[in-house]
């Protein structure tokens, strides 16, 4: 078939290959963290506050004095899901396990034969000539800094980041890092004492990229923030509110009885790591995650516009339909959204 006959497939879709589980919570006491596995977990519980009103007024209500008056003497009453440490726990801990499955670039459903022929011969093109070095790298860097602690990283006086390489149930590695010695804003290598285990972690991170061997990691974060001192599970989005006044204004995550992070936002901790996005001098917010629009919704932005040709399916189109490969950042954008996964098919 000619190049120019060659056509995105209708329907392509990628599994994920950083398959991460929710994120559980337990407390304890950061001296006794080599018990961890006996730290009681931990839970959430109601609490109902009465607030006071202090949103933005209207433009027509900004001098009427007596409205926001009346407005003060009305009570803002929340019932809310909280989480806190006990009051003899100083330290939170947060274990999740990842799976590094193989087969990246590989779709799991495609129909169109050719296109899937090409895509392949492409990303072995990357393989041979790169490798998942340099993705492995940045995903092992996401471990050790404790990204996915989110919020609860913030403020923490101590951060000790375990992670176990597993085989057949039994612990075949132990890394140990302090998650302090590792930098948030980039991936740039810190002195040997902070960087001792970090090669290693990586390795093993892209020997399962590159389907050559099982990994299945443990990941055991301690971040000692306080006795009694507020921790922050996922929040939950309820879609139906339903039309009952007093109902909870903020429920958090639970697995059975137990306070934990959705897998999905670990996943997106481990996958913040594109800083090949275009930006200006000086206007560098830091890794993003990897998104086919480089979108930050915290921001309201998209990164990686379509009509600037950096988004990820201008830059896979260009490389496999037209063998314009991008520079070496692109390759790695492209490569780290197929680990990512998703349905990317050409639309009817």
């Amino acid at each position: 078939m000619a190049k120019t006959d060659l056509k995105t497939a209708s329907v392509l879709a990628f599994e994920r290959k950083l398959d991460p589980s929710d994120a559980l919570f337990s407390a304890g006491r950061w001296n006794e963290r080599g018990n961890g596995d006996r730290w009681p977990t931990l839970g959430v519980r109601e609490k109902s506050v009465r607030g006071t009103i202090s949103n933005r007024l209207a433009d027509k209500d900004q001098n009427n004095a007596a409205k926001l008056d009346a407005s003060i003497q009305s009570p803002n009453l929340q019932t809310v899901d909280v989480a806190t440490l006990p009051n003899d726990a100083d330290t939170l801990r947060v274990r999740f396990t990842l799976r590094v499955l193989g087969g990246a670039g590989t779709p799991s459903a495609c129909n169109n034969a050719d296109y899937q022929q090409k895509l392949q011969s492409t990303v072995k093109q990357y393989v041979d000539q790169t490798g998942f070095a340099e993705p492995a790298r940045r995903y092992a860097f996401n471990l050790a800094n404790g990204r996915s602690l989110w919020r609860n990283r913030i403020g923490a006086e101590q951060i000790e980041v375990q992670v176990r390489y597993l085989k057949q149930g039994e612990t075949a590695q132990v890394w140990t890092f302090n998650a302090h010695d590792f930098s948030l804003r980039d991936f740039v290598e810190k002195p040997a004492h902070a960087q001792a285990h970090l090669p290693a972690l990586a390795a093993v991170i892209e020997q399962g990229l590159a389907g050559k061997d099982y990994v299945l990691l443990e990941v055991v974060a301690y971040a000692r923030v306080g006795d009694g001192q507020g921790v922050y599970p996922s929040q939950e989005l309820i879609l139906d509110k339903g039309d009952k006044k007093g109902q909870k204004s903020k429920t958090l995550y639970t697995v059975g009885d137990i306070a934990a992070i959705h897998s999905q936002k670990i996943g997106n901790a481990l996958r913040t790591i594109d800083t090949w996005y275009p930006h200006e001098e000086g206007t560098d917010i830091g890794p993003i995650a990897v998104e086919p629009y480089g979108s930050v919704t915290s921001q309201g932005k998209a990164y990686r516009q379509p009509k600037d040709k950096v988004d990820f399916y201008s830059l896979l189109d260009n490389w496999v339909l037209k063998d314009k490969a991008p520079d070496i950042g692109g390759q790695h954008y492209v490569m780290a959204t197929l680990i990512r996964g998703g349905v990317f098919g050409e639309k009817d």
